[in-house]
């Protein structure tokens, strides 16, 4: 039985892409540091730990940390972001929908919490969340499950009771190998690209998801 909601954050609350890779653009430029988009995408979905040790350059990692250089690369993004920023199409709705049903709601996302929280904060989202965990807070980020076991607890929830909203292949990867079942949005990857995953329905957006259709997606 449906009972929880699992929400990645990053392209999944929020369509958020463009300004990443704005955010990006900027934070290699001060470090001299050339990446293709190619590199951005092998990358998303993971912790920011593990995507500084992957496109920065190990002299810089060293010498400036390697927590320092994503706190610095995210407060450029919620810079650019925070004059623009909307929640993704349909989500207002779909939240208002599944807290009528009853259902409760967590965050599992690999960005830092203090992303989490502007995110929820400027969309006014917060209240329908009733627990959070975000990369700097567990050992080991997607494609690890620890983020989604640990969100489904604090829901004081199964992982069989639950369902994920996703949007990369590492949180597909991470939910299924929690045993929670996976809703995939189109947004940072394509429909085409997201068929080869373990997803167990596309969409585009929020306004193509209501509560009796994961039910469904859950007891299939």
């Amino acid at each position: 039985m449906l009972k929880g909601l699992l929400f990645d954050m990053d392209g999944v609350l929020v369509n958020n892409l463009d300004i990443h890779r704005q955010a990006f653009a900027e934070f290699f430029r001060r470090y001299g540091v050339e990446r293709t988009f190619d590199d951005l995408s092998r990358v998303f979905g993971k912790g920011n730990d593990d995507i500084m040790g992957e496109l920065m350059p190990a002299d810089v990692v060293e010498r400036v940390g390697i927590r320092e250089l994503g706190y610095e690369k995210e407060a450029i993004y919620r810079e650019i972001y925070a004059p623009i920023i909307t929640p993704q199409p349909g989500l207002l709705a779909f939240l208002a929908e599944a807290d009528s049903a009853g259902l409760r709601s967590a965050v599992g996302s690999s960005g830092y919490r203090v992303n989490v929280d502007f995110v929820l904060e400027r969309c006014n989202i917060e209240r329908y969340f009733s627990a959070i965990v975000a990369g700097d807070e567990v050992t080991r980020c997607k494609p690890d499950p620890e983020i989604y076991l640990t969100a489904a607890a604090k829901l004081g929830l199964k992982p069989s009771e639950c369902i994920v909203f996703e949007d990369a292949e590492a949180g597909i990867e991470a939910a299924k190998r929690a045993g929670i079942k996976v809703v995939a949005l189109a947004t940072t990857f394509s429909r085409e690209f997201l068929a080869t995953t373990d997803a167990d329905v596309i969409v585009d957006d929020f306004t193509q998801v209501n509560v009796e259709m994961l039910r469904r997606i859950v007891e299939a």
